[in-house]
């Protein structure tokens, strides 16, 4: 993608959506920071699905302390791999209260620190809770950055750097969610939607580029 291109492009996309948003359920921090570590591997339907009989008993680390890891696990049965998935917030739910006073952490590194909160988790966490400039690669931001051209990359990391370098600042801080949402519903892994796709004539993969 042409560099001049990039503001349009991002233009047009708030366009359409000036205020993006995640499509997890949360109505706290921590319950944010719970449901982005759920979501690994799982989808936000199935993760809100999950939650909204598990955030009702245990919102807090606290109370998902006093809640106990068996009824933590039976609650989110029907996420992938929710087994480990319990045990990983259970303890980061232990930490929270030992080490940080029941509050959720704004350091990367301590975030980084709890178990089951890779660097993408941290990046959501620190974007959507604490309105950080950063930007979280999951499978459809990495699509949609390489086919694009926005910012190609053969790893999240090396995506997320070129993104940091291209994104104009006036749009860093939602470009998550643009990107995301985009590569979501429209700009689809096997049958990508350019037909309807409003910023087309910026993609590297636009049809009419195409040989």
């Amino acid at each position: 993608m042409d560099p001049r291109d990039i503001e349009p492009f991002f233009a047009t996309l708030k366009a359409a959506n000036p205020q993006p948003a995640s499509e997890l359920e949360y109505t706290n921090v921590f319950e944010l920071l719970a449901a982005v570590l759920l979501s690994a591997q799982a989808t936000d339907v199935g993760v809100n699905k999950a939650t909204r009989r598990l955030f009702p008993r245990a919102n807090t680390p606290q109370r998902m302390l006093a809640l106990g890891l068996p009824a933590l696990t039976e609650a989110i049965r029907t996420i992938g791999l929710y087994r480990n998935k319990a045990r990983n917030l259970y303890e980061t739910c232990r930490i929270l209260v030992e080490q940080h006073g029941g509050e959720v952490p704004r350091s990367r590194a301590a975030l980084e620190a709890l178990p089951g909160v890779g660097r993408k988790t941290a990046n959501v966490v620190l974007n959507v809770a604490f309105g950080e400039p950063t930007l979280a690669v999951d499978t459809h931001v990495f699509r949609v950055a390489n086919r694009t051209g926005l910012a190609p990359g053969k790893t999240p990391l090396e995506v997320e750097q070129r993104l940091l370098q291209r994104v104009p600042p006036a749009y860093l801080v939602d470009a998550h969610h643009w990107l995301i949402l985009h590569g979501r519903y429209i700009c689809l892994a096997r049958a990508p939607r350019c037909a309807a796709c409003a910023v087309a004539r910026w993609c590297d993969s636009r049809p009419t580029s195409r040989g």
